[in-house]
C-alpha cells in the first residue's frame, strides 16, 4: 500500500505510572524494523544531559531530539517559555512536512499541561489539535506524558493509560540509570 492510502494514526500515551515513553520507543523500534522514517522529539528533556534512549537511536540511526531545558523547577519560566517558543515549530514541521512516517512528541501532554506560567501563547492548544486533524495522511503520530489534554484524548485513534499500581521510588529508590535515563 503507498503512503498516501495509508492511514496515519494519533495515539496518546498517558497516565501518572511509568512507561509512556518507553511504550513509544517500543513503537519506535518497531516501525524502524520495518523500514519507517522515524523523528523524534523530546519536549521537557533537555540536550544537556545524555539519555540512554537517545545513545541507542543514534546507533539505530534515528534523530532524536531534546528541545527542553529541564523539570519546570531548574529553570526559569521564561527560559522554558523559550525553550517551547522555539521547539514546537521544530517539530509542527517535521510532522507536516511528510518526511517522516512515525513522529514521536515525547512529553508534549506534559508541556501543555504546565499551569506554573503562562504557556498557551508559544504552544497553543489549538495548534496542537490542527497539526493532529491536518497532518499529512500517512504520519503515524505518537504524544506521550501525563495529563493529556481532553481535547487531545478526542481526536486520537488510541488513549492508553499509564497507571502506577507499585513504584520503587515509593522505597526511596531514586532513578535508575538504564531505566529512567
Amino acid at each position: 500500500m503507498s503512503k498516501e492510502k495509508q492511514r496515519g494514526l494519533t495515539l496518546v500515551y498517558t497516565g501518572n505510572g511509568k512507561g509512556k515513553t518507553t511504550s513509544a520507543l517500543g513503537l519506535a523500534l518497531r516501525a524502524i524494523g520495518r523500514g519507517f522514517n522515524v523523528k523524534i522529539y523530546q519536549f521537557i528533556k533537555s540536550p544537556e544531559r545524555t539519555y540512554g534512549e537517545k545513545i541507542a537511536m543514534e546507533k539505530l540511526g534515528v534523530d532524536m531530539e531534546q528541545l527542553g531545558i529541564g523539570f519546570t523547577w531548574t529553570k526559569t519560566p521564561e527560559e522554558h517559555r523559550d525553550a517551547l517558543r522555539k521547539g514546537w515549530p521544530i517539530a509542527r514541521e517535521a510532522v507536516m512536512s511528510g518526511e517522516y512516517d512515525l513522529v514521536i512528541l515525547d512529553e508534549l501532554n506534559n508541556a501543555l499541561a504546565i499551569d506554573q506560567f503562562p504557556i498557551e501563547d508559544v504552544l497553543p492548544l489549538q495548534e496542537v489539535v490542527d497539526l493532529i486533524k491536518n497532518k499529512p495522511s500517512h504520519v503515524h503520530l505518537v504524544i506521550t506524558g501525563r495529563d493529556a489534554n481532553e481535547k487531545i484524548k478526542e481526536i486520537a485513534d488510541l488513549v492508553s493509560v499509564v497507571e502506577a499500581e507499585k513504584h520503587y521510588y515509593d522505597e526511596g529508590i531514586p532513578a535508575v540509570k538504564g531505566i529512567e535515563f
